[in-house]
């Protein structure tokens, strides 16, 4: 089964959600237009199952969408949170304000590193990330925008990367490898040997 199946369960209804989920990040603010459960629901579902180079990608368009104060914002929030949960990231000076934070690329790399040894630690720093940057703690999880864009961003662009390369349709081996029985040349395994 491959990738957009496994999240999607193989329902045409089940598609056009994720479809939508993509058209309405890309349409409006980051932060806007989806619940904080939809956001971490869809995260999770999606993030989970990723290639390591699909989940890098996803993140670095997610945090181009930011201003480069934002990056640095977050970037800044994920050093202190990832610290404090005993995770070491990132700072090359140990000045706790990484300039490299304005790059989506570092920040992209430093959060797929992150993902890469522990899967759900973004979703767990950012999950509790209300009240941080002039999030409103009275509110969801996310009432941190620079927090929910993050994990929208990463979701939505992974879903949308999927879909364009026709991950729909892909078998679990991805590509255009095709079983044996579908294989016009048949499978070299059941060819009698000539020796």
């Amino acid at each position: 089964m491959g990738f957009l199946e496994n999240i999607l369960g193989g329902g045409q209804h089940s598609e056009q959600n994720y479809r939508d989920f993509v058209n309405r990040y890309e349409q409006g603010a980051p932060h806007e237009g989806y619940s904080d459960e939809e956001v971490t629901s869809r995260y999770q579902q999606v993030s989970r199952q990723l290639p390591a180079d699909v989940y890098q990608e996803s993140a670095q368009e997610a945090f181009s969408r930011m201003s480069p104060q934002e990056r640095m914002q977050f970037g800044q929030y994920l050093q202190q949170q990832s610290q404090q949960q005993n995770y070491n990231f990132p700072d090359s000076d140990g000045d706790g304000q990484d300039d490299r934070y304005q790059d989506s690329n570092y920040l992209a790399q430093a959060t797929s590193r992150m993902h890469q040894q522990q899967p759900d630690m973004l979703g767990q720093i950012l999950g509790g990330a209300a009240g941080m940057l002039g999030g409103n703690s009275q509110g969801g999880m996310f009432s941190n925008p620079l927090a929910k864009g993050a994990m929208a961003g990463i979701a939505a662009m992974a879903v949308k990367k999927m879909m364009d390369r026709g991950g729909a349709n892909q078998g679990q081996y991805g590509g255009n490898v095709r079983p044996a029985s579908e294989d016009p040349y048949g499978d070299p395994a059941d060819q009698q040997s000539r020796w």
